[in-house]
């Protein structure tokens, strides 16, 4: 698959990484194209299987099968409504964690999450898909912690928008687990909570992750 990411920060990098470790195409959109340029090229290290890596402005940009919003809450809603009837019939992977001003609660309404908003806000046809905001970025471009798979929680209200961001999941080497409907983007956005604030107990620097063990 293409993949676009808009958002070529930490978070873009780690995501274009796996994408392209698993042998999907990716183009970085940025505010600053020098921050897209460097992200591609250090991305490029890990293509795969004939994976290509570009950068694009947002004007010009030729979206991908899948578009990755790498970028704040409020900023997806933002782009996401700049971009209009061009992300109609993409799947739109929403990672956004909706801290709020003082990061020890979520911004959002407790019936609502940053992807649901996003939902409301985006083009008729548009395919909206939480994941990626439980992995730090530093994780993804590992792909594992202590020598286990990264946990993938994925949630959304097409099934195959949600295959397809599973796909790439699975090919990146990490395991993708099926939330169930997008309003499930509400818990997994509460339980990111925890784990940020629970950094400092814990000691990890960013290093650690949810993962489900049976």
């Amino acid at each position: 698959m293409n993949v676009t990411i808009i958002g070529a920060g930490n978070m873009g990098r780690g995501i274009g990484t796996r994408a392209v470790a698993g042998g999907h195409s990716v183009t970085f959109v940025d505010a600053n194209p020098e921050v897209a340029e460097k992200t591609a090229a250090d991305v490029k290290a890990a293509a795969k299987n004939g994976a290509k890596v570009s950068t694009a402005s947002l004007g010009d940009a030729v979206l991908g099968d899948v578009v990755v919003m790498a970028v704040w809450y409020g900023t997806n809603i933002e782009i996401a409504k700049q971009l209009g009837t061009k992300l109609a019939g993409k799947v739109v992977v929403d990672i956004a964690n909706p801290l709020n001003s003082t990061y020890d609660g979520l911004a959002t309404a407790p019936d609502s999450s940053s992807a649901e908003d996003l939902a409301k806000a985006i083009a008729n046809g548009a395919k909206v898909v939480k994941a990626f905001n439980t992995t730090y970025a530093g994780t993804l471009l590992a792909g594992e912690v202590a020598g286990q798979k990264l946990d993938v929680f994925i949630a959304g209200d097409d099934a195959d928008a949600k295959a397809k961001v599973t796909q790439i999941v699975t090919d990146g080497g990490m395991r993708a687990v099926d939330a169930g409907p997008l309003s499930r983007a509400r818990q997994i956005e509460a339980m990111q909570l925890l784990h940020i604030v629970t950094q400092g107990t814990l000691g990890t620097n960013w290093g650690s992750a949810i993962k489900i063990i049976s």
